[in-house]
């Protein structure tokens, strides 16, 4: 008979894909986890609402309670940590909010639920002195969020890039790699499972978004929503761009950006050519990365898989592991607990300074280029390199221009390039993309 002071009784909520991954990890590693911590794990009871498509799984648990009503893992006071995994907004925010407040711990792997009810959870948790862990709502199994809590806390992280997103990191490098249109590379994504039949979610920029919120907050010391963030997606991405880049020397990646402006937070989410000889630049498939720079630690970078039931799980687990390790029943209290205590600005995009790739269709004849490049310095606009090309389109009579820009106030190049796209020498503005050099 096992000491009750060594058994952390846990209730799930949900038992989905990951849930199911999340229950068999905790099951299977039971003794193992034990002698790393010195606390048995055991799951005693799982709510899901579809019980009868889960019948293998509760066929092999029979020590476990199953229940179509969180209200009974909710009420049970016998249970020391819930794992929430049903994802979305409601009912999970009400779920958590409850659990909360009856002073449970709680671990999550939902991302929109963090980044946008943020601070509500996080000032329940406060008020009942319990914690809320969320490592697997950023980069799935990847480490990120416990080592910016523990192992990293001592540094100002000032300045986070990352791919966030595996579908849109797919979907890029299939268009780079074997030379595919993007809804071609979409379809295979989703044929491959690694992009929802909506794909709104991915490809718009938004799943990353809600990531970068999530990390900028904690990096920060700072609450950041997803509100807060610029969100560009990667569906105007073509394999024009793709072969400029290339040619150009760059690659061109989904990135979450979050950095410090005047003391002020930009956060954005955008398609970006990066250099080729970057390290992120090698980051391929459904691969996630995410790139530090903190002023002890220099740069830091994790790498893995981005999703999955298994990678999650790992991070589910871990942070149940976390918080069972520190565990006290006699005095239960938080370990980690919101960093969030200073209160800064965000910065508005119009006023960041950037670097631009330039794609127009223009005539081809004399004068075209003193037309544009006096509208680019009219508008304190650089040119840092023009390159002219044959159409794509074969049109007669047209030439493709490419155009790299010094860094500019964003404001700037939008009203050069409205003006611009009034000229009669200019058929389009076929595509801008910003260019992230990246620090080496």
């Amino acid at each position: 008979m096992k000491n009750d002071d060594n058994r952390i009784k846990i209730g799930m909520i949900g038992l989905g894909y990951i849930g199911s991954e999340v229950l068999e990890l905790i099951t299977r590693k039971k003794e193992y986890i034990f002698k790393k911590i010195g606390k048995y794990l055991e799951v005693i009871k799982v709510a899901e609402k579809d019980l009868s498509s889960r019948r293998s799984i509760i066929s092999r648990h029979k020590e476990i309670t199953f229940t179509e009503d969180p209200g009974e893992i909710i009420e049970d006071g016998s249970i020391d940590i819930v794992i929430e995994l049903i994802g979305g907004i409601e009912p999970s925010f009400e779920y958590i909010l409850a659990c909360l407040n009856n002073k449970k711990f709680v671990v999550t792997a939902n991302k929109d639920l963090i980044a946008k009810k943020g601070p509500d959870i996080f000032d329940a948790a406060e008020k009942n002195e319990v914690d809320i862990l969320f490592e697997a709502s950023v980069g799935g199994g990847i480490p990120i969020i416990g080592p910016l809590k523990t192992t990293l806390a001592a540094n100002n992280i000032y300045k986070v890039v990352g791919i966030l997103n595996g579908t849109t990191n797919y979907i890029l490098t299939r268009m780079d790699s074997d030379g595919l249109g993007f809804k071609d590379a979409l379809r295979i994504a989703q044929e491959l499972g690694y992009a929802e039949s909506d794909p709104d979610s991915d490809i718009m920029g938004k799943d990353a978004a809600n990531k970068l919120a999530i990390l900028s907050s904690i990096i920060f010391n700072s609450r950041v929503s997803v509100d807060d963030v610029y969100k560009e997606g990667i569906i105007n991405i073509t394999e024009e761009d793709i072969t400029n880049a290339r040619e150009l020397g760059y690659c061109i990646k989904l990135l979450a950006i979050g950095d410090l402006l005047d003391d002020k937070i930009n956060v954005r989410v955008h398609p970006a050519l990066i250099p080729s000889e970057h390290i992120l630049s090698s980051i391929k498939y459904e691969n996630n990365a995410v790139y530090f720079y903190g002023d002890n630690v220099g740069e830091v970078m994790s790498f893995g898989k981005g999703a999955g039931d298994k990678p999650t799980a790992s991070s589910v687990v871990g942070d149940v592991i976390n918080i069972a390790r520190n565990f006290d029943r006699a005095d239960p209290h938080p370990v980690f607990g919101c960093t969030c205590f200073t209160k800064k600005e965000i910065a508005a995009i119009d006023d960041t300074v950037g670097k631009f790739y330039v794609l127009m269709e223009v005539t081809d004849k004399p004068g075209v280029l003193a037309k544009i490049s006096k509208i680019f310095g009219n508008n304190s606009v650089s040119i840092h390199s023009m390159i002219q090309k044959p159409s794509r389109e074969n049109k007669k009579g047209s030439a493709s221009l490419v155009f790299i820009i010094h860094d500019v106030l964003n404001r700037n190049i939008k009203k050069a390039l409205e003006q611009i796209k009034g000229l009669d020498v200019v058929d389009s503005v076929k595509n801008v993309i910003r260019v992230e050099e990246l620090e080496n």
